[in-house]
């Protein structure tokens, strides 16, 4: 018998289908934040200050105004986004900018005459709004103009003497020292939360850090800059660490309140400008205070 061999045609096997691998989780920095992004925007903006106390130094003053300006609008829009708290935003605005430069010739007449000025205003601006929430509106009206205008116009205060630059940049030197000392020390080593329910990445050991470069800075910018006394460099670097300190934990308590992550998106790898105004605005006022009484004015 003859063998038939029968044709055979091999069909392809299917390939399989590429199997999707994941993603390796995105490496996140222990930073918490952008750095080189927020190294970038720390430098532009120390060197616009700069640049203004070399030349003309009550360009500090406008430098000032306009980060006031720009605070109070960032404030206003997260307390509307959020809350649905409107903000007599035109008379804090326009009053703010009155507290500033009223206190470059007339001092601190000038600057409380305008907040009370203010608060007036924003008595009457609300009332065609109705009852509804009308308390709750001038409420954060008066707290807006005093946490931003009036808290900055302590820091346009500073620039005023003859050594207004030393003490300007006294007042600079410390704030920025207790800024990084304490991110340094935090994100190497901290290990212990200062206030985990207002601000869980907040640590002793960054505050720590914060006191000992305060301190440090503290001691050498005031006797090298404004020929004082390296002990009273010293209480003034304690002094700005706890104000920033407590500036950085009551802005963080205010986003907590509102559940916001940043006041803005302004600045890269900051936030907001109000993010980088919380720690500056109450050490102005003690800065302020602590250098009229140390080095009496020229």
């Amino acid at each position: 018998m003859a063998q038939v061999s029968e044709d055979r045609v091999d069909t392809p096997e299917p390939e399989p289908e590429p199997v999707e691998q994941p993603e390796p989780p995105k490496k996140v920095s222990k930073a918490g934040r952008n750095l080189p992004a927020a190294i970038a925007v720390g430098v532009v903006l120390g060197a616009a200050i700069i640049v203004s106390l070399l030349t003309v130094r009550h360009l500090f003053i406008g430098i000032v105004a306009i980060a006031i300006a720009v605070g109070t609008v960032e404030l206003a829009g997260a307390l509307r986004r959020a809350a649905d708290i409107r903000v007599a935003l035109v008379p804090v605005l326009v009053g703010g900018q009155a507290m500033i430069w009223l206190a470059w010739p007339f001092g601190r007449e000038g600057m409380i005459t305008a907040f009370v000025l203010t608060v007036l205003a924003c008595l009457l601006w609300r009332l065609p709004g109705g009852a509804q929430g009308y308390l709750r509106d001038i409420g954060a009206s008066v707290f807006a103009a005093a946490y931003l205008p009036l808290f900055g116009a302590f820091a346009a205060m500073l620039v005023d003497p003859g050594d207004g630059v030393g003490r300007v940049l006294t007042f600079m030197i410390c704030v920025v020292a207790s800024d990084t000392g304490g991110y340094i020390a935090g994100v190497l080593g901290g290990k212990h939360p200062m206030a985990p329910s207002i601000s869980p990445k907040k640590t002793w050991e960054g505050f720590a850090g914060s006191m000992v470069a305060g301190l440090v800075a503290g001691a050498l910018s005031l006797s090298l800059l404004l020929n004082g006394h390296a002990w009273q460099g010293m209480l003034f670097g304690v002094a700005v660490v706890l104000t920033a300190t407590l500036g950085d934990l009551v802005e963080s308590l205010i986003k907590r309140d509102l559940g916001i992550k940043d006041m803005g998106t302004m600045l890269p790898g900051h936030g907001g400008l109000m993010d980088r105004l919380d720690s500056l605005l109450p050490s102005a006022v003690v800065s302020w205070l602590l250098l009229s009484a140390f080095v009496p004015t020229p």
